[in-house]
């Protein structure tokens, strides 16, 4: 089992920067893939972007490109999401995801962190 933990959510005014943590615990020796995704109140969830555990190799949705970086450490099993140029578009609840599985599909979800960008 794994457990994630998200944090660095809160308000900030639009051109502002935040960066989330998600702090994996557990069988993190078994992760493959590690992700975020994020839901605004009445939308679907979006793939915000991943990164391949091992290779470090990474993707960022159009949406967030140039804005939003993932990085990860794999010392401390914790994944990043650096948000610069914020937008109120951005404001959503921000979920991250780790797969364990040999698909890479998405095994195990953190509990979310809102963030919200005031116009």
């Amino acid at each position: 089992q794994v457990q994630l933990v998200e944090s660095g959510g809160g308000l900030v005014q639009a051109g502002g920067s935040l960066r989330l943590s998600c702090a994996a615990s557990g069988r993190t020796f078994t992760t493959r893939r590690m992700g975020w995704f994020r839901q605004a109140p009445g939308k679907e969830r979006e793939f915000v972007g991943d990164i391949n555990w091992s290779t470090g190799s990474t993707y960022h949705t159009e949406s967030v490109k140039g804005r939003f970086t993932i990085s990860r450490d794999n010392a401390k099993n914790t994944l990043y999401l650096q948000m610069n140029s914020l937008k109120p578009e951005d404001t959503a609840a921000y979920y991250c995801a780790l797969s364990t599985r040999p698909d890479l599909a998405f095994d195990y979800w953190g509990q979310g962190t809102q963030v919200t960008v005031s116009s």
